[in-house]
């Protein structure tokens, strides 16, 4: 990442990241779609049950994958100053944490999983149901945690293409438990969420042989297992604030989901099936907000300053083009895609709402996804993440408490995503002017 033409380089560490992210959704999308078609009378509610656990679970797992960004930057920091043992030590260090904290907080997700989805206005004819995926799935945390700090791992030595097999593997396991657990052994929500965790476990455990096999410094070895204390603390100075930014701001969509709950089955339904769609518009833009973290994280590591400029540069102009591309295709068939979850016109048409509203934002996201990766590529974390914080997850909240309590619907609900997230940009835009990074920290190396 620190030599030769940077464009093919963010295009090949994009891509397989952007193919990983809508894999690990497809898991999620897949669990709906088999209970959509496949439970009868029961699938309005079973989409709905799989769908209410989605903020829940994403505050969960997004908390701790915030830490992870924080190995991802201390790798690629490594790595450009040439570092080996800092990245052995950041390797061990890191699958210690994703294991001992996926155990800790699946324990205390069992204990809160009753208290936490009744406070989401879930219909009864789903509730039970919700509460079921809920712990079957957070049972399975350890593992899930485990392959996303292997993948970070990956990502801060400039490799997305392993993890992209792996979940390619999984995936395709994943799709064939489904339907066997549903189709031939007649189960419903528990039936995908083993499947899940099943497959989350198989990635994991891919993804640990390709780092014991590994002939670079990111080679795991059972024996170095140990936390260095050190490194831990370089890792949360950057993964904290954005874990932190990860749960506020899945908070707010946990708020935002018990609003489209209280509006009845058929709205959660479709808003499930929505989001299981234009959450791979996210996976593409966020793509290159990584990807502008490792390759900038990396040569600020190696003390190339311009080249971390014409980073942020390419990354803002190749994720315009793509990220539009993506926008456009799901625009213009998204009924046809909600349709594969469940046919009723009426989902069909309350979801298309959700996918041209959200994605037609995402051009947002993109710009401030980007500048705030660029600062944390620098090891500047805290400061975007209030940034995101207040804007995004705070208008959010207003909105709620607010406007929708005067306009009920569905519609309204939908239109504080592209305000939040345009008012996000402008200010990380703004915020980017101010740190200059490149100029203040090009200053200090040069000193």
């Amino acid at each position: 990442m620190t030599e030769g033409s940077l464009w093919n380089k963010i295009l090949g560490f994009a891509f397989p990241l952007a193919f990983t992210g809508i894999l690990q959704q497809l898991f999620n999308a897949a669990d709906i779609a088999v209970v959509g078609n496949f439970t009868g009378e029961l699938g309005k509610a079973c989409m709905a049950a799989v769908g209410a656990n989605t903020p829940i679970i994403s505050l969960i797992v997004n908390s701790f994958l915030g830490i992870s960004l924080g190995t991802n930057v201390v790798i690629a920091n490594a790595v450009g100053k040439k570092d080996d043992e800092t990245v052995q030590k950041a390797l061990h260090t890191s699958m210690i944490v994703a294991v001992i904290g996926g155990i800790i907080i699946a324990l205390i997700g069992e204990l809160l999983a009753v208290p936490i989805l009744r406070s989401q206005n879930i219909s009864e004819e789903s509730l039970g149901m919700a509460i079921t995926y809920f712990r079957i799935y957070i049972g399975g945390l350890p593992v899930i945690l485990l392959y996303n700090f292997e993948a970070a791992v990956f990502r801060g030595m400039g490799n997305t293409r392993i993890p992209f097999v792996a979940l390619i593997i999984s995936g395709i396991i994943n799709v064939i438990l489904n339907l066997f657990f549903v189709v031939f052994l007649h189960a419903n929500v528990e039936g995908v969420a083993t499947a899940t965790v099943i497959s989350n476990m198989i990635s994991s455990i891919i993804l640990l042989f390709f780092l014991r096999k590994s002939k670079t410094a990111a080679k795991f070895d059972e024996k170095k297992l140990k936390i260095d204390w050190r490194i831990l603390w370089k890792i949360l100075r950057i993964g904290l604030p954005a874990s932190g930014q990860a749960a506020v701001f899945s908070t707010a969509n946990i708020i935002i989901q018990a609003a489209i709950n209280s509006l009845g089955t058929s709205v959660a339904a479709a808003s499930s099936a929505a989001f299981n769609i234009e959450i791979f518009s996210y996976y593409v833009l966020n793509s290159f907000g990584q990807a502008c973290t490792t390759i900038t994280g990396q040569n600020y590591g190696a003390k190339k300053i311009d080249r971390c400029k014409k980073t942020l540069k390419l990354c803002m102009l190749e994720g315009i083009v793509i990220e539009g591309l993506m926008v456009f295709t799901l625009i213009l068939f998204g009924k046809q895609l909600i349709a594969i979850f469940n046919p009723d016109p009426e989902l069909v048409e309350i979801g298309y709402i959700r996918i041209v509203l959200i994605t037609s934002a995402h051009l947002f996201s993109l710009f401030y996804d980007v500048m705030s990766g660029y600062m944390r590529g620098y090891g500047i974390s805290l400061t975007p993440a209030i940034i995101t914080m207040i804007s995004v997850c705070g208008i959010r909240i207003f909105w709620i408490y607010t406007i929708f309590q005067q306009y009920h619907t569905f519609e309204s609900i939908m239109t504080v995503y592209p305000i939040s997230l345009g008012t996000t940009s402008v200010l990380m835009f703004i915020l980017l002017l101010i740190w200059h990074p490149a100029k203040r920290f090009g200053k200090i190396d040069k000193a």
